[in-house]
């Protein structure tokens, strides 16, 4: 008896160890943490998520704002508007892509960098376009490096997934990038408008665009971020200001 007993202590024994041998090959999913979310509403009534990421209050859906903070309409270009107006315009400007209001419907609006910065303020109150530090702030807290974080073109490894909502909502699939919008910024590809007033390529689920109030060195020029459907880094540089990018706004 007691010959059977211990065959079948260890028989227990060794069916414990093989599951907890199979359990562990399993590979754990990373749980997408709880963030700490709102809602702001800017002076066209127009209201957006929000959401905290580290100490920063982000709002999670792209600027659609037609009016300054003050009341003074921002100017249109329309589809009756030739690109070259675009192009040598040097005050604050709007447009959606393609000349499409569906598209700024879904994507949000475009702005050239002269309404980013326009001193009848773009930003819902209490609110304001980052700055190239404040976009740092951010890559930083979803694990990029700080010597990664002042390079130019693609830095870091995995944020930008990070930032992106769902590729079957927005963005194009591509191989194995796989965004999981961890933070909660669900960034959208909403493309842009280049300095020449044409359309960016290849299109508006692609790409996406997003201006900080920085000047660049040359004083022509401004620091913007860029994502990509088919990259997991996220790209930082500078451009001219007739570029028509989205804008997120950071909590004062």
């Amino acid at each position: 008896m007691k010959t059977k007993h211990k065959s079948f202590s260890y028989t227990i024994v060794l069916i414990s160890l093989l599951f907890i041998l199979i359990s562990s090959c399993k590979k754990t999913p990373t749980p997408t943490p709880a963030n700490e979310t709102g809602t702001v509403t800017d002076i066209d009534n127009n209201t957006y998520k929000t959401v905290k990421i580290g100490n920063q209050w982000w709002m999670a859906e792209n600027l659609k704002t037609k009016t300054y903070r003050n009341g003074t309409t921002i100017k249109t270009l329309t589809t009756s508007d030739p690109d070259s107006v675009w192009a040598q315009t040097i005050i604050g400007h709007l447009c959606e892509f393609d000349k499409n209001d569906d598209n700024g419907k879904l994507y949000g609006l475009l702005y050239n960098w002269y309404a980013v910065t326009d001193t009848n303020n773009i930003a819902p109150a209490g609110w304001h376009v980052p700055s190239d530090d404040e976009w740092k702030t951010l890559e930083m807290y979803l694990g990029m490096s700080q010597a990664d974080a002042d390079k130019v073109n693609w830095r870091g490894d995995n944020e930008a997934d990070k930032l992106k909502v769902a590729q079957s909502l927005n963005w194009a699939s591509y191989g194995s990038v796989w965004s999981t919008n961890e933070s909660g910024f669900s960034a959208l590809a909403g493309c842009c408008r280049l300095f020449d007033g044409k359309w960016g390529n290849p299109g508006v689920t692609n790409t996406g665009f997003w201006w900080s109030t920085t000047n660049h060195a040359s004083d022509n020029e401004a620091w913007f971020r860029y994502l990509d459907y088919k990259n997991s880094n996220v790209f930082r540089y500078h451009v001219a200001k007739s570029y028509g990018m989205s804008i997120r706004c950071v909590k004062d």
